[in-house]
């Protein structure tokens, strides 16, 4: 790991231990082993690091995207593929992606920060509703619609029909990072929420 990296790495590791406001540059350059003046050579500013963290954390996000062979952003495009996916394909890559964003380090780390951080900076906590409730379900609202528009899901409220695939998963996904124990019956429940939701929207009809 270069240094530009091991400073994204140590830092991120200190934001989720403190809280980013607890978190000053001297420290990072401390845990990295070298001087601010140094650290200053690759980042101008503590909130340089911090979106260049969210830049490595959604260049993750497209890897595993592609490795899933979907965009994961572009709702237009993966309403194609979701048309034509069998059910079970459909339960696997709802299981990879959880276990994608319940395991990957950055992940993980990242949102233990926005965590103990969403009562005390607005910032922090807009960006958690940004990653972890408006921005999925408006790509899943997107992407639903259009299915809905093909005659393969039916529902007359779209938005409440993105809510109940969303929220459950969210559920989980929270419950799990408070309790990793649950992740097995969580992956169960997760399964059996998929087969419901189609039940009730009547994607098997």
């Amino acid at each position: 790991m270069d240094t530009k990296q091991k400073i994204l790495d140590e830092a991120l590791t200190l934001f989720s231990e403190k809280g980013y406001a607890n978190v000053y540059v001297a420290d990072i350059a401390e845990r990295v082993g070298i001087k601010a003046p140094s650290l200053y050579k690759h980042y101008k500013s503590k909130q340089a690091i911090f979106d260049a963290i969210i830049d490595e954390m959604n260049k993750r996000f497209e890897q595993q995207a592609q490795a899933l062979n979907i965009n994961g952003s572009d709702a237009t495009a993966d309403s194609e593929i979701y048309k034509n996916m069998s059910e079970d394909a459909l339960l696997e890559l709802g299981r990879q992606f959880f276990l994608y964003f319940l395991h990957d380090d950055y992940n993980k780390r990242f949102r233990k920060m926005l965590t103990i951080e969403q009562f005390n900076n607005k910032q922090l906590a807009d960006i958690y509703t940004k990653l972890y409730v408006d921005d999925p379900l408006t790509y899943q609202g997107a992407l639903l619609g259009m299915v809905a528009s093909a005659g393969l899901l039916h529902t007359d409220n779209v938005e409440i029909m993105t809510l109940h695939f969303y929220a459950p998963i969210y559920y989980l996904l929270t419950v799990c990072d408070r309790d990793p124990a649950r992740e097995k019956k969580a992956l169960k429940t997760l399964d059996e929420h998929i087969k419901q939701f189609n039940r009730i929207y009547g994607r098997n009809k």
